[in-house]
């Protein structure tokens, strides 16, 4: 549940993290890393204002939904209903009373809330990501110098990273496909 929200989003296993962690240390300057830092605080920034303008924006909506569903259901309990169809042919048919089905419930305006608010947790969380990420790479990309160093630190990682992905398949190739 927790990497489904932007949030809560942890990319990295123990192992790649220590693996990150060791080139981050070792590739990057201070001044790298403290922009790292700051770029990587910007984005989690965007992604809680993002999650949290969500929400707001999600209940508004279920409001509004369940205003208009209560609006709509005095209105047609109101209005004068025909009570049979009269055919052609003179026969006459009694058309069922739906209204009692129509109102609305507290089940569910429950389930209107909770679904629209954790859909526009989930949409803010994942816009603020996203506008996160694009002003993070920008605040890393002004300085050409802190840019090509942290290129150079991630492909090392990625490097890495694959190495060590592949020594892991390596000694599960016997092992079979399900082990």
């Amino acid at each position: 549940m927790s990497d489904s929200l932007a949030f809560f989003r942890q990319a990295l296993g123990q192992d790649l993290s220590a693996l990150a962690e060791q080139h981050y240390k070792h590739d990057l300057t201070q001044s790298d890393r403290e922009a790292l830092y700051s770029a990587g605080r910007t984005a989690r920034l965007h992604t809680a204002i993002g999650s949290t303008l969500g929400l707001g924006l999600g209940l508004l909506l279920a409001r509004r939904t369940r205003l208009t569903r209560r609006r709509l259901h005095t209105l047609f309990h109101t209005a004068s209903q025909p009570t049979a169809v009269r055919f052609a042919n003179g026969s006459e048919k009694p058309l069922p009373d739906l209204r009692a089905h129509l109102r609305p419930s507290r089940t569910g305006d429950f389930f209107t809330y909770l679904f629209l608010g954790l859909g526009g947790v989930f949409v803010g969380g994942e816009m603020g990501l996203l506008s996160g990420t694009f002003a993070a790479r920008r605040m890393i990309g002004e300085d050409r110098g802190r840019r090509e160093r942290v290129q150079r630190a991630f492909t090392g990682f990625q490097a890495d990273a694959l190495r060590a992905k592949a020594a892991v398949l390596d000694e599960r190739r016997g092992a079979g496909i399900w082990k």
